[in-house]
């Protein structure tokens, strides 16, 4: 059954980015695949990052192997290392580059990694900036990456509803109530119903539609980074005590 607009194949799991992933894996590799694995990686590189960083090594080598390793994954017949027990992209992801970096201590001149070639857009500076921002604390790289990795899934989340609000001319709204979606509400909702020209008691609803929209959208984000349905509440549970 050919999938529907939303992506869903029938009343069956959604044909999300990680099972296009996965099916390409068993071999049907298609453009579809392809493009579902470089958005992924898009999304998620700073992990990766911030795992090899954690892992001892400076800024440029971290980034230069981040390029290769992901040069790699998007190369054909890349994923045939992908087996059941890594149904979670978070998982494939963490055994596969730690595969990666054994086998990368005589690796060739960084200019040759990539074949020359930047395949996913880090922007090198901001993701020195925010390891410089990362606590100097005990985590090990594992732990480190998991935790980055939930914050990933938020921050994916957060730019999802905050694109739906300004789609619907609501940016102003969004940016004014977005505290009590992280945690970090700050004033009352009379005092924001008089910033938005709002009613407490419509400031009181419109928070609670922007939870359940919010956990909406955790859960569709979720579904992407994981191979079976059932799956997604222990995955969500995992992520949020990884913070």
């Amino acid at each position: 059954m050919s999938p529907t607009a939303s992506g869903q194949s029938g009343p069956g799991f959604a044909a999300t980015r990680w099972t296009l992933v996965l099916s390409a894996a068993r071999g049907t590799q298609t453009p579809r695949a392809a493009a579902a694995m470089a958005e992924l990686c898009a999304i998620y590189w700073y992990p990766l990052y911030a795992f090899i960083r954690r892992r001892g090594l400076e800024a440029h080598e971290a980034e230069d192997l981040t390029q290769e390793f992901f040069a790699r994954l998007l190369a054909k017949h890349s994923l045939v290392d992908v087996a059941p027990e890594k149904g979670k992209f978070r998982s494939f992801l963490l055994a596969s580059v730690k595969h990666f970096l054994a086998n990368e201590y005589d690796r060739a001149a960084a200019q040759k990694r990539g074949g020359g070639q930047k395949v996913i857009a880090l922007d090198a500076l901001r993701a020195d900036s925010r390891w410089r921002l990362e606590p100097a604390d005990e985590l090990t790289p594992e732990k480190l990456f998991e935790r980055r990795w939930a914050l990933a899934v938020l921050d994916q989340v957060l730019t999802r509803l905050e694109a739906e609000l300004a789609a619907a001319g609501k940016a102003c709204q969004f940016e004014a109530l977005k505290g009590f979606l992280t945690g970090a509400g700050q004033g009352t909702h009379a005092q924001l119903g008089d910033q938005l020209g709002m009613s407490p008691g419509a400031v009181k609803v419109t928070v609670h539609r922007l939870r359940r929209r919010y956990r909406q959208l955790l859960r569709e984000e979720i579904a992407h980074t994981v191979a079976d349905p059932r799956e997604i509440d222990d995955e969500i549970r995992y992520l949020l005590s990884c913070l």
